[in-house]
């Protein structure tokens, strides 16, 4: 009888570390970018306060984070999440990018989207820089809202809307293809 006892407290000890291991979360890693980095497959990116990091051709399977007063140039990536910036100095997506969230800056200073497709949104909201969302397709809208510096808005073909409001000085542009409707200081752009 002390044997069944034994072999069953073993068992049942050995179900339940069986599924405190299945149940352990897979965490993905955060590479901190100070520099460059090229053609990799990375899980997320973080720019910490104050670097400078320079992204081509990686791809990244989670989120692009910009901190404040860090500076981000990604040519060529694919982020399979959003990149998101707040109180970064300045964020720059080209070369063909793609970005299957959105691209959110916000509080920072300059910022520019070009020739690149982002399935979520492009928002700039409450930058002081100079702003540019040219030449890209957009699976959402574009949000330019409560800026300070120019914004330059031209050449997109948007699915959602194009909204523009509280902007000084005004976003200008045009030839804008959008789906939804174009509104506020964006009406005629």
């Amino acid at each position: 009888m002390g044997k069944i006892k034994l072999v069953l407290v073993g068992s049942v000890l050995g179900l339940g570390l069986g599924a405190a291991a299945l149940a352990a979360p897979a965490l993905a890693e955060e590479r901190t970018c100070r520099g460059s980095i090229g053609a990799s497959t990375l899980d997320n990116v973080r720019v910490p306060q104050g670097a400078t990091c320079t992204l081509t051709g990686t791809r990244v399977k989670g989120t692009v984070k910009v901190e404040r007063n860090a500076v981000l140039v990604a040519r060529g990536v694919h982020v399979i999440g959003n990149v998101q910036a707040e109180g970064a100095r300045a964020v720059t997506v080209t070369g063909g990018s793609k970005v299957g969230g959105s691209v959110q800056v916000k509080q920072g200073g300059a910022a520019t989207v070009r020739s690149s497709r982002v399935t979520g949104d492009i928002q700039y909201d409450a930058n002081r820089g100079r702003l540019q969302a040219a030449g890209n397709r957009v699976g959402g809208s574009i949000q330019v809202v409560g800026n300070r510096g120019r914004a330059l808005v031209e050449r997109n073909t948007v699915k959602g809307n194009l909204q523009c409001k509280e902007n000084s000085p005004a976003p200008e542009g045009g030839g804008n293809v959008v789906g939804g409707n174009k509104e506020d200081q964006c009406r005629r752009l």
